[in-house]
């Protein structure tokens, strides 16, 4: 059975050491939450369920 491009390319995303979490205020709900990426002075961070509102 021949592998799909997507089914190879998911499993590639999970390859690797973790990411590192950062501590991060939402812009939205002003609650605490952790975002994937070091967040930068002057750009919004929003926390899981305000980015899902966002989409």
């Amino acid at each position: 059975m021949e592998k799909r491009f997507n089914d190879r390319r998911r499993n590639d995303f999970n390859r690797g050491p973790p990411r590192q979490m950062h501590k991060a205020t939402c812009d939205e709900c002003k609650q605490e939450c952790e975002v994937p990426f070091k967040p930068t002075q002057g750009k919004p961070v929003y926390c899981r369920d305000c980015f899902r509102k966002r989409a």
